[in-house]
């Protein structure tokens, strides 16, 4: 029965609550058609006690005024007046009813708020239910009701008791005398009995010289006397078992009120930091936030800097910088401020005057109870320095120190784009040393790049004003000239020649090299830096041409022949690629029996669209672009193989290229090939020219033998058109020496021909090397070589080199010959 009770008379105080009776009046009120309800069918009639809690407020012009008010709200607002703006009443009165007022109006419904109130230190909190209504004068009214919620507290109170800082309040108790000799514990919060660790209980009424906790200390007494004798507060803090307890102390006559902070937490963290301030390795300081005066340094910054300790604390942050920075410390500084981090890439100066590069970075921090910043700095003197010299290896040769090409393109576009301003014309010089290969070959690397570094001097000298120099690689330089005129930049080239091709002094050897130089005129000749490096280039190769040691501009005619290099350079790589090389064999006549002995290989090239081209033309390109090093290992093997079709006794000549001699695997690839054809190694024959001796001389001697333990027989070719045949002839067995075409062409008249013929062939008996006539086209030549001496011929009067399909015809023909010349 009790429980039946209790359940209704709930239900009956959610029912008839005021706020739910109000909100059901307003609804009914509202009619079909009517956006709001009119005001006397809501707020007049059969209100009863509720009336004392309503407040009609008006919404005139967007202002909202209290028109009428019960005892109740006048109560609450403290103001008995009507007619009143509601901003003249108490603000927190006026904020709740402006924002209910205004949802209401807003959503045109009723709108639930809630208000709190502090009255004398007490909080009250009230219900705000306003209600939007249409009044029959045409304007819009709000029926605002007011009513007090629960029980009152008082504010204070609530934060004294729940708080985590402890408060005590103690009574002082004096002597006989007046003296002070006790305090005793009159009122506490929870906090205060937790952090002194005692009930509440026990706390209350307890006197400190009973002991027991850590107030009762002789330390904490005294200051306590001193504050009561002398009034004021006093602030002080303890350290117990594990805990670190503030206390601050406020005198009111006998009455002290204590406060307990635990700073445990705070006390750590603030050593923790003294520990990574003070054992840091990185030098650190903190500075006073308003002032920027130095408050404390650690030991690596007094070792790093060289100040003492206190020459430190008398400076401030400026004296560290040099004047030339101090705007931006004060930039850093407000930044710092404005509440952001900062740091920064400047110079400090160090105690003994010298500057150094930091890195500094500061952030703001509470130091001793006052605003500072911590200040943590990296020397990165060494890291700049080692960026330095890296920013200078990378635009700078190693060897020489001048500019390397990615400098010099950079200057001479930096130098086109004044030049297209109305500067001064510029000359590009490409700059080649003439002979440089034949020192590095003959006294070894270290001594070529001793040459490179005293040529580059000797530029770095020719160099004024805002010309400048650079090595482009190997024994190529450049050079960016400003010059009026292709008369200028001539002069210029012919005395750079002059100066670079002076005898050499290095370690008592005198050394001899020339320089050709090519020369492009902006903007005669281009406007960009591709296009100047390209024609002065091309400049370049026509000096060499035409034999070192002199200067050339480029002309239109030379991209032409450039034009026509590049074409070749691509027809030679695809005709690589599609097989239109062919091989051709002149026979090789022995001049006793006029029978064939061998056959000469010589590479011919069909192209599809300009028919035969000559070895002439295509075989230094192949060479310069690297094509010769795969074409000679392909002609070796496909000549071996037709050789192992032929009539034994029969042999094949191959022409080698010195860049095949580079190459260092010929001896693995001429083992190959006699081994896939399983053609006999004395039946291959290979002829070499004077410049494979010339160049590398040990290495390639070398090579030269191992070809000669396979079996292979080599021949010199176009002997006696080199300086130091009759050198290696003693250096090398030489199988066969081969008479070159100009001596055997005026044999029958020029008396001096005859001369060479006769002593290349006495030289040849004499050293049991066979002797080859190349070129001969007539019998007279024929009878001269046979009366000579002369053991092998070969050219046109026998045969041109023909396919390998007319071999059988050319064997049979000469096989069945008199001795009569065809």
């Amino acid at each position: 029965m009790s429980a039946a009770k209790t359940m209704s008379e709930k239900i009956s105080n959610d029912l008839f609550d005021d706020i739910p009776v109000l909100k059901r009046k307003w609804q009914a009120a509202l009619k079909p058609g009517q956006t709001l309800p009119r005001y006397e069918d809501v707020m007049l009639g059969s209100l009863g006690r509720l009336a004392d809690h309503i407040a009609v407020l008006k919404n005139d012009g967007g202002v909202l005024e209290i028109s009428r008010s019960g005892r109740y709200v006048q109560h609450w607002l403290q103001d008995e007046r009507w007619d009143i703006a509601v901003a003249a009443v108490s603000p927190d009165c006026a904020t709740v009813l402006t924002e209910a007022a205004s949802s209401a109006l807003s959503s045109r419904q009723p709108h639930a708020a809630t208000a709190h109130c502090v009255r004398d230190g007490m909080v009250r909190t009230y219900d705000v239910l306003a209600l939007p209504t249409s009044s029959r004068w045409g304007s819009t009214l709000v029926g605002t009701y007011i009513n007090e919620r629960s029980a009152q507290y008082n504010l204070l109170d609530a934060i004294f008791s729940t708080t985590d800082d402890g408060v005590i309040s103690l009574a002082t108790i004096r002597d006989s005398a007046g003296a002070p000799r006790d305090f005793q514990v009159v009122h506490h919060n929870r906090a205060a009995a937790e952090l002194l660790r005692l009930p509440s209980s026990d706390l209350q009424w307890h006197r400190l010289k009973q002991g027991g906790h850590v107030l009762c200390g002789p330390d904490v007494m005294a200051r306590l006397f001193e504050v009561v004798a002398h009034g004021g507060s006093d602030q002080f803090e303890l350290d117990s078992d594990d805990r670190n307890l503030r206390l601050g102390v406020h005198a009111f006559g006998d009455i002290v009120s204590m406060t307990i902070a635990d700073v445990t937490a705070l006390k750590r963290r603030e050593a923790s930091f003294r520990l990574l301030f003070d054992a840091n390795p990185m030098p650190m300081c903190i500075l006073d936030g308003k002032t920027a005066q130095i408050l404390n340094v650690n030991d690596a910054m007094l070792r790093h800097y060289g100040y003492s300790r206190a020459d430190l604390l008398c400076m401030n942050v400026w004296d560290l910088w040099p004047p030339g920075e101090w705007g931006a410390v004060d930039d850093a500084l407000t930044r710092l401020a404005d509440g952001d981090l900062f740091h920064r890439d400047c110079r400090h100066c160090k105690a003994d005057g010298s500057e150094i590069e930091v890195l500094t970075y500061g952030r703001e921090i509470n130091y001793d109870g006052r605003d500072g910043v911590l200040m943590a700095i990296v020397d990165i003197t060494e890291r700049r320095r080692a960026e330095a010299r890296i920013a200078y290896m990378a635009h700078h040769d190693g060897l020489t120190g001048l500019p390397n090409r990615e400098f010099f393109q950079q200057r001479l576009a930096q130098e086109l784009d004044e030049a297209a301003s109305g500067a001064r014309p510029l000359a590009v010089l490409c700059i080649d040393l003439d002979l440089f290969k034949t020192v590095n070959d003959s006294f070894g690397h270290p001594m070529g790049d001793r040459l490179l570094q005293a040529v580059a001097g000797r530029l770095k000298q020719q160099m004024h004003g805002g010309n400048l120099a650079a090595r482009l690689g190997g024994d190529e330089f450049a050079a960016i000239v400003s010059q009026d005129g292709a008369d200028e930049s001539g002069e210029f080239a012919a005395r750079l020649i002059s100066v670079l091709s002076a005898p050499y002094d290095i370690d008592g050897n005198e050394l001899v090299i020339g320089a050709s130089i090519g020369i492009a005129l902006s903007p005669l000749d281009g406007t960009s830096c591709e296009e100047l490096m390209k024609n002065a280039d091309m400049a370049l190769y026509r000096a060499k041409q035409h034999g070192g040691r002199v200067h050339r501009f480029f002309e239109r005619e030379m991209d032409l022949q450039a034009q026509k290099r590049r074409d070749m350079e691509h027809d030679l790589r695809r005709a690589f690629a599609q097989a239109e090389f062919e091989l051709h064999y002149q026979p090789l006549i022995d001049v006793a029996s006029n029978i064939i002995s061998g056959f000469e290989c010589l590479l011919r090239w069909r192209h599809p669209d300009k028919g035969m081209i000559s070895p002439a033309e295509f075989i230094p390109v192949a060479e310069d672009i690297g094509l010769i090093v795969p074409l000679g290992e392909w002609v070796l093997r496909e000549a071996c193989h037709e050789a192992a079709t032929w009539p034994d006794g029969i042999k094949v000549a191959v022409n080698l290229s010195a860049v095949q001699f580079r190459s260092r695997n010929l001896v693995q690839v001429v083992m190959q090939a006699l081994a896939q054809s399983s053609l006999a190694p004395e039946r291959l024959e290979l002829e070499i020219t004077e410049s494979i001796l010339l160049a590398e001389t040990d290495a390639n001697l070398a090579t030269l033998h191992q070809l000669r333990q396979l079996g292979v027989r080599i021949s010199m070719d176009d002997f006696g058109t080199g300086y130091s045949s009759l050198s290696y002839l003693r250096s090398f067995p030489f199988d066969k020496i081969k008479i070159d075409r100009s001596f055997v062409k005026d044999l029958a008249q020029r008396s001096d021909c005859l001369a060479i013929v006769r002593a290349i062939s006495g030289l040849g008996r004499s050293l049991n090397i066979i002797t080859t006539a190349e070129g001969v086209e007539t019998s007279e030549q024929l009878d001269w070589l046979r009366a000579e001496g002369c053991n092998q011929v070969q050219g046109y009067l026998f045969s041109a080199a023909r396919p390998a399909a007319e071999i059988a015809g050319l064997l049979a023909r000469f096989g069945a010959r008199s001795s009569k010349a065809a």
